[in-house]
């Protein structure tokens, strides 16, 4: 019987696809790992910052990380500014905290998640008080 393998196995060039467990541990490692390193940095005027999750490639080299703004909306964009102003520093501490392969290159998005669920809450509410009226 012939068995066909992989190239991946011969050829350590060949891109590595790491199983979606995995990838969820690491992902949750690096959320966990960057949520640590955000408290740390002097972020006064910038709300309430959360580190609500994290995606990273299964290559390793991309990564967001989701956060969520308790403040205004000026507020929130001061926080993302100021993510994004301290990039490095929280890429290097990422690196020397977690031994990857590749440390993953973070990009910082805004999670609108529970503003989205507010609002939905919010129309769902109206809608029983229009049917409560009728």
């Amino acid at each position: 019987m012939i068995s066909v393998v992989p190239t991946a196995l011969f050829f350590s060039w060949a891109p590595i696809i790491m199983s979606s467990h995995r990838m969820e541990r690491v992902s949750e490692l690096v959320k966990r790992e960057v949520s640590e390193i955000v408290q740390g940095l002097n972020l006064t005027d910038c709300g309430f910052i959360t580190i609500t999750g994290a995606e990273i490639a299964p290559d390793l080299k991309e990564g967001r990380i989701y956060t969520s703004v308790i403040g205004s909306a000026e507020q929130k964009q001061r926080a993302l500014v100021t993510l994004e102003r301290q990039h490095g520093h929280i890429q290097h501490e990422l690196a020397r905290r977690v031994v990857l392969k590749y440390t993953p290159r973070l990009t910082f998005v805004l999670d609108e998640t529970e503003a989205r669920a507010t609002h939905i809450e919010h129309l769902l509410d109206e809608l029983d008080t229009e049917h409560a009226d009728e």
